[in-house]
């Protein structure tokens, strides 16, 4: 069995939000409960990741690295990380799903350091990916070290398996699998998007 803990990076701003984007409601419930459901199907432990205690539900994990941002919250995740593998998603990526994480997990082995889906338009997804500890978080300290904030720096440095979207297409829900939801507009967007499904 594929052992994978879950962790939600939840240290951003929200400046163009102008909210905690973590705790908007969506569907009922707060973004990052409806993130850790789906993740909690298939991690053994989901985790927050960020500076602030916003959900005494879940184990909080504070940045070592603050300002440093995503490529710090990746760093705090694979750190407290007692598994092998991390599953580190966004916390305004309210469309993933579990099928999306076992769908990638099936690409993780042995030879890989990183499971990077790519979205519709291309690019890849780094902030809902997997990430082997053991080989990463050392890259992740020397890239700190040379002031380097980028997860595609990361990425550039191990062996990543990147996940065509072709390879995910078939999943319920797949076409917002990467939906961001940064600004209010988006958020709209997305709660529309929540009502059709």
């Amino acid at each position: 069995m594929f052992d994978v803990q879950g962790f939600i990076l939840v240290g951003g701003a929200s400046q163009r939000m102008g909210r905690d984007k973590a705790l908007l409601d969506f569907g009922g419930q707060p973004m990052l409960e409806r993130i850790a459901g789906e993740l909690s199907a298939v991690a053994s432990a989901v985790s927050l990741v960020g500076a602030r205690q916003l959900n005494p539900s879940f184990e909080n994990v504070p940045d070592v690295h603050q300002q440093w941002g995503a490529l710090g919250g990746i760093h705090a995740a694979l750190a407290a990380a007692r598994t092998d593998w991390a599953a580190v998603v966004a916390c305004d990526l309210p469309f993933v799903t579990s099928e999306l994480f076992e769908r990638l997990a099936t690409f993780a082995n042995n030879r890989t350091d990183a499971v990077v889906p790519i979205q519709a338009d291309g690019r890849p997804q780094p902030v809902c990916a997997l990430y082997r500890a053991v080989t990463c978080l050392p890259e992740i300290e020397r890239l700190v070290a040379v002031g380097e904030h980028t997860p595609r720096a990361l990425l550039a440095t191990v062996h990543a398996r990147y996940v065509d979207f072709a390879q995910l297409r078939d999943l319920p829900g797949a076409e917002n699998f990467f939906f961001n939801v940064n600004t209010q507009e988006d958020l709209q967007k997305a709660q529309a998007i929540l009502s059709r499904q």
